[in-house]
C-alpha cells in the first residue's frame, strides 16, 4: 500500500531493452540489430521474475527453450519478441493443464496447428499462462485458492478465462500474448486490464484441436496486446501461414480509419441487468467521440432470438458434461474427474439433466449466425459494454462457491460478449474508459463477420483520438 492508502500498480516496466516499448516496437529493434532477440527474452524472463509473485499469472515456465529459441534465430514480422501462451493449446514439451486438477501433467508430444501459426508470426514464447478450470467462467480464479492478480489493483480480477496472459501484457512482462475467446474470453481480460482484445470472425486463424472438435465452433484463437497496431501485425502475419479462403483478408492495417460511418450503439443486453452507471459512462464518452470524428451514431436494437440466452447457457453445461463424463477419452487415463471443481461439476450435472434440449438449441446455435447477419441492419458498427458491470474484485466471482450462485452472477455480467463466439462475428474490446478510482473499463465493437479489417481501422482511429492509458503512467 502506498502512503495516501490507495494500492500500488503492479508492472515490471523499467530502463531494460523492453523499455515500454509494444511488439511492433520491439520487433522493430530486433530487426535492425538494435538489440538482440537473446536480449529482449531475458528481458521479460527477469520481469517475470520481478511480478510473478504477486501476480501468479504463469503456468508452466519455458524459459531455457526460450533462449534457445533467441539465439537460433526466428523469421516473421514479429521475430524475436517475447510471448506466452495460453494453458489450453498443445504446445510441445510442455503440460497442457486446462487450469484443471483433474488433467494429466504429461508433456505435449507436439505443437497444435494453431500454435505452429501463431509460433511463425516469430514470436518467442516464455511458457504459458493460467486460466480458470477449463476456461469456464470470466475471472482467472480457482477453488484451491489461487488467483491471477489485476496488475492494475491487484484486489481486483485479471478477466478469463486468458487472464494470465492479460496480466502479463499489461505488466509489462511482454508485449504480446496468445488468449482465445469462447465466451469473451480474450475481450474480458481486455476489458479488465487494459488492453486491446479482438475476437476474430470464425476461422480467421487455425481452429484449435479441442475447437475444431466442438459441436458449435465457439472459441477463437487470438492475441492480447496495448496497442491496436501490434493486434493489427500480429493478423497480417498470420495470415502469412494461412488465409481463409473463405473469408477477405484482414491484409496489414496501418492506417486510421478515413471515412464516416454509421454506427449502432446499445447499452444494455436483452439478456442481463442494466449496465452499471460507469460502464455507461465509458460507453457514452466513446459514442460523443465518434460523433466528434464524423461518424453517424444511433440506437441499436440487436434483434436476438429471446431463446438464445437458455440456449448458450445449456452448451456452454453441455461442454462441461462432456469434460466430465469423456475426460478420459478427451485428455487421457490419468484424468481425474474427481479433481474438477464445484462450478464444472455443477454445469456438467445441469449439461446432464437439458440433454434432452440438444436437438434444440444446438441446430438454433449453429444457425444463429446467419440471424446475426441478417439482423445486423444498415450500420457498419454496433458500439456496446463489454460487460454488464465494472471488474469485480476477486472472490466475487469464486469458482469455490455455490455453482448456481456463481454461474448466475457469471450470467449477469457476461451480458454482451456471447453472442460473437455463437455467430462467429468479429468483436474488439478497447480500454478507452476508467472508473472513477483508474481502474480500465473497456468498451466493445463489433461487425459483420469478416470485417476484421474494418474493426482495426476504426480502432485504430479511436486509439488516436483517446490515448489508453498506461499502467506505468
Amino acid at each position: 500500500m502506498s502512503e495516501s492508502g490507495v494500492t500500488t500498480r503492479i508492472h515490471a516496466y523499467t530502463d531494460d531493452v523492453l523499455g515500454d516499448h509494444d511488439a511492433t516496437g520491439v520487433a522493430e529493434l530486433i530487426r535492425t540489430r538494435q538489440i538482440s532477440a537473446e536480449e529482449a527474452v531475458d528481458a521479460a524472463i527477469a520481469r517475470s521474475g520481478v511480478v510473478e509473485p504477486r501476480l501468479t499469472a504463469l503456468e508452466h515456465p519455458d524459459f531455457d527453450r526460450a533462449r534457445d529459441r533467441a539465439r537460433s534465430g526466428r523469421a516473421g514480422g514479429l521475430a524475436g519478441v517475447p510471448s506466452l501462451f495460453k494453458d489450453n493449446v498443445l504446445v510441445g514439451g510442455l503440460p497442457m493443464t486446462e487450469g484443471s486438477h483433474a488433467m494429466p501433467l504429461r508433456p505435449q508430444t507436439g505443437d497444435g496447428k494453431v500454435v505452429r501459426q501463431i509460433l511463425d508470426t516469430g514470436v518467442i514464447p516464455i511458457g504459458t499462462s493460467r486460466m480458470p478450470e477449463f476456461g469456464w467462467i470470466p475471472t482467472t480464479e480457482r477453488a484451491d485458492g489461487s488467483v491471477v492478480h489485476n496488475p492494475w489493483n491487484p484486489a481486483y480480477s485479471a478477466g478469463g478465462s486468458s487472464g494470465g496472459s492479460a496480466a502479463y501484457v499489461a505488466a509489462g512482462v511482454v508485449p504480446i500474448a496468445h488468449g482465445n475467446d469462447g465466451g469473451g474470453s480474450i475481450r474480458i481480460p481486455a476489458a479488465a486490464c487494459g488492453l486491446v482484445g479482438l475476437k476474430p470472425t470464425r476461422g480467421r486463424l487455425l481452429l484449435g484441436e479441442s475447437a475444431a472438435a466442438m459441436p458449435v465452433r465457439i472459441v477463437s484463437d487470438g492475441v492480447l496486446t496495448r496497442t491496436v497496431r501490434d493486434t493489427a501485425l500480429f493478423y497480417a502475419e498470420a495470415e502469412e501461414t494461412y488465409q481463409n479462403k473463405h473469408l477477405p483478408p484482414v491484409g496489414h492495417v496501418d492506417r486510421p480509419l478515413d471515412r464516416p460511418l454509421r454506427i449502432g450503439v446499445m447499452y444494455d443486453s436483452p439478456f442481463a441487468p442494466a449496465t452499471d452507471d460507469e460502464t455507461r459512462t465509458a460507453v457514452e464518452q466513446l459514442a460523443h467521440t465518434l460523433e466528434g470524428l464524423g461518424h453517424h451514431v444511433e440506437p441499436y436494437d440487436p434483434k436476438v432470438p429471446a431463446s438464445f440466452r437458455q440456449d448458450f447457457i445449456d452448451y456452454w453445461c453441455l461442454l462441461a458434461m462432456s469434460v466430465r463424463d469423456s475426460g478420459k477419452r478427451m485428455f487421457g487415463k490419468d484424468f481425474d474427474a474427481s479433481s474438477l471443481e464445484p462450478i464444472t461439476r455443477g454445469l456438467a450435472s445441469f449439461g446432464r439433466s437439458h440433454l434432452w434440449r440438444a436437438p434444440i438449441y444446438l441446430p438454433r446455435l449453429a444457425a444463429s449466425g446467419r440471424q446475426y447477419e441478417r439482423a445486423f441492419g444498415d450500420v457498419d458498427l454496433v458500439l456496446s459494454p463489454v460487460l454488464s458491470h465494472t471488474t469485480p474484485r476477486l472472490g466475487y466471482l469464486d469458482p469455490g462457491l455455490p455453482w448456481e450462485e456463481c454461474f448466475s452472477r457469471v450470467l449477469d455480467y457476461c451480458g454482451f460478449t456471447p453472442l460473437h463466439n455463437a455467430t462467429g462475428a468479429p468483436s474488439i474490446s478497447l480500454p478507452t474508459g476508467q472508473t472513477r478510482d483508474g481502474r480500465p473499463v473497456g468498451t466493445m465493437l463489433s461487425a459483420r463477420r469478416g470485417a476484421d479489417a474494418l474493426l482495426l481501422e476504426a480502432a485504430l482511429q479511436i486509439e488516436q483520438a483517446v490515448p489508453f492509458a498506461r499502467i506505468a503512467a
